[in-house]
Order: C-alpha cells, then structure tokens, then sequence
C-alpha cells in the first residue's frame, strides 16, 4: 500500500521490505529470503478452524454497537460464507494477504489477519471484489493469474460501481498485517475513486494513503485515517 514506511495496511511496511529486498539481492546476508512467500501455502493455513474464534476476530473490527449487528463472515474452503445475518447493513470479515497490492511481499503470508468491517455501501461494492480475488487464491491462481482474472471481470463490468461514502473499519488489537508492524494501529479505511486527492502523507496530515487496489487493477484509491483508539475503547499507542 504506497511508499511511506510503517503507513498502511497489508502493506504496512511495504516500502522497508523493499529496502531490505534490494540489499540482500546486491548479497548483504540476512537471515529471511526477500520473497520469504512466493507461492500459496496449505490451505490450512489460511482457514481458522475454531469458527466462533473467527467470529470474534471478525467482530474485533469495530465497535460492538456497530459489528454486534454487523453480518459476520468465515473463510471456508471454497470461499467466504456468513456466518451470522447481521441487521445494519455492515459485514464484518477477516481479510487475508492476497487482498493486497499485488506487488506486496507477504501477498500469501498464510499468517496475515486483517479483521475488517465494511459499511453498506463498502460491502455493496468493495466485498465482491474480496470475494473474487478470494476465489481464485482458493482455486489455487498464481499472483499473477489472479490478477488477470481481476482485470478481465473488470473488463466485463461483473463488478458493481464504487458507491460513494464507502469505508470500513479496522480498529483489532488482534489484527497481524505483516511481519514487520504486527497489529499496526486502528484505524479507518476510505475508498474513492482511483486519483482522487484527500491530501494524503503530506506534513500535517492525519491521512495516509494506502496503495491496495491504487488502479492496479481495481480503479480504487484507499485512504487510512488513524482511529486513536481501539474497537474495545482502550486508546492506542502513538504512531
């Protein structure tokens, strides 16, 4: 997600790896490979097996006035199903790697937990792009593969419009985005459309600019406001 070390999402710390990719190929020695996850581990490793566990994590997301009756979703072997049929309209998953920017290191890091809750209009136009990218990681698609299968449905329109105030929370103490932040910080995630300016990363700024989708392929830009405080309440360490 863009190059500002320690910002964002899955790809927190995308721009440090980078660094360190680079170093070890001109053969500085280090320990872990720079493509430590080249390929899609066992997909075991990927599911949750206590279901209610998954719940909670999901829920973790947001504030429980919000995701107490939010739709809950678990990644199965086939893909996602619901797990509880919410009333307010927003859905509350656990994301995994191969949501990220193509480009992200850790894309099939079978450790990455990214509990999120998507508000209605999110989950109406952001949650079928999930679901696909989902679908072909599970059919056993390379990267590059599932990102092709991204572009030709974009081509076909099987995607719905991007509707406007579409945002999700991600405010988990539970959530492991990479290997290097960890939990990271809560925070909150706005998608408009791809070159849309919210002034983001410049001095001053609460807003960050996260570079999943970022037009490659998905015609999105993602947006991250830092939240303060966790989805329990307990305020978060300073960034």
């Amino acid at each position: 997600m863009k190059q500002a070390t320690g910002r964002w999402k899955f790809g927190v710390t995308l721009g440090a790896l980078l660094a360190m990719a680079a170093t070890l190929a001109q053969g500085a020695s280090a320990e872990k490979p720079p493509h430590a996850y080249p390929s899609m581990a066992p997909l075991s490793q990927y599911l949750i097996a206590d279901r209610n566990a998954e719940i909670a994590l999901a829920r973790s997301a947001a504030p429980v006035s919000i995701s107490g009756k939010a739709t809950v979703l678990v990644l199965g072997p086939h893909g996602y199903i619901t797990a509880v049929k919410g009333s307010n309209g927003f859905v509350c998953m656990v994301d995994r790697g191969w949501s990220a920017q193509f480009d992200f290191t850790e894309f099939w890091n079978p450790k990455l937990r990214g509990p999120t809750c998507f508000n209605p209009q999110a989950a109406r136009s952001i949650l079928p792009i999930v679901y696909k990218r989902t679908e072909l990681a599970l059919a056993g698609q390379s990267r590059e593969q599932i990102m092709a299968g991204i572009k030709a449905a974009l081509a076909s329109k099987a995607f719905p419009p991007l509707e406007p105030g579409a945002m999700c929370y991600m405010m988990s103490k539970q959530a492991y985005l990479n290997d290097d932040a960890g939990h990271w910080m809560p925070h909150l995630m706005f998608y408009v459309p791809f070159g849309t300016d919210w002034g983001a990363d410049l001095h001053g700024s609460p807003v960050m600019l996260n570079p999943q989708f970022h037009g490659v392929p998905e015609p999105i830009t993602v947006y991250m406001v830092p939240a303060g405080q966790w989805s329990d309440g307990t305020p978060a360490p300073a960034m």
